[in-house]
């Protein structure tokens, strides 16, 4: 769950001393290939991660700031219309304009031949866009509705208990934690994404 914010690689895990770490190899070679600027190795130690991670989630999700935090992200959530989708809903209004126009010509008396040619033309496109729109539309983020999220956070039951147990895997999962790690200011950004487990989330439970 953790990237290198130069590469946008994952981080891998391993032990020194006894210590776990994450590392991000990046040879120069690629990195000159690749015109990238990244250190030769980047590290970052677990428990210099985890510990200030468990402590904003236990504080962001306790009873007392559980609806702040819900609106938090669904506040957070994109808005704007994919120039994909702009795209194909312009098309598709254009197409509609044109065979308005077109059947008005019709009713007007035109020549039927060419206009039925333009109509069969202005209608393909039309049928083109739309597949273009539900594909995009299939892809994109949709936003979910605060009631939606709210559900799944509750879902995920007693967080704070969970991060006391040994599993903490599970619930960063769940809550589908991204964590990307900026080695020249030496921080990590946190983000929480519940879009992935719509409906799917089953519940965790502190240990027994």
């Amino acid at each position: 769950m953790i990237y290198c914010a130069v590469c946008q690689r994952r981080m891998q895990g391993q032990y020194n001393h006894g210590v776990a770490y994450y590392r991000c190899r990046f040879p120069q070679e690629y990195a000159l290939a690749n015109e990238v600027e990244h250190p030769r190795n980047v590290y970052l130690r677990e428990d210099a991660l985890t510990d200030p991670l468990d402590e904003w989630l236990a504080s962001a999700f306790t009873p007392d700031h559980l609806d702040q935090t819900i609106t938090a992200m669904c506040d957070a959530q994109p808005t704007d219309t994919t120039p994909q989708t702009a795209a194909a809903q312009a098309t598709i209004a254009a197409c509609d304009a044109k065979l308005a126009q077109y059947r008005a010509a019709l009713d007007a008396g035109a020549d039927p031949a060419p206009v039925t040619g333009w109509i069969t033309q202005t209608q393909a496109e039309r049928t083109r866009a739309e597949a273009d729109l539900q594909t995009t539309q299939q892809t994109e983020p949709r936003r979910m509705g605060r009631s939606q999220i709210a559900d799944l956070v509750r879902a995920l039951g007693d967080i704070v208990g969970v991060l006391r147990d040994a599993d903490k895997a599970e619930v960063y999962r769940q809550l589908g934690l991204r964590l990307t790690y900026q080695t020249e200011t030496q921080t990590v950004r946190a983000a929480v994404d519940l879009s992935a487990h719509r409906g799917q989330i089953v519940g965790v439970r502190g240990g027994t």
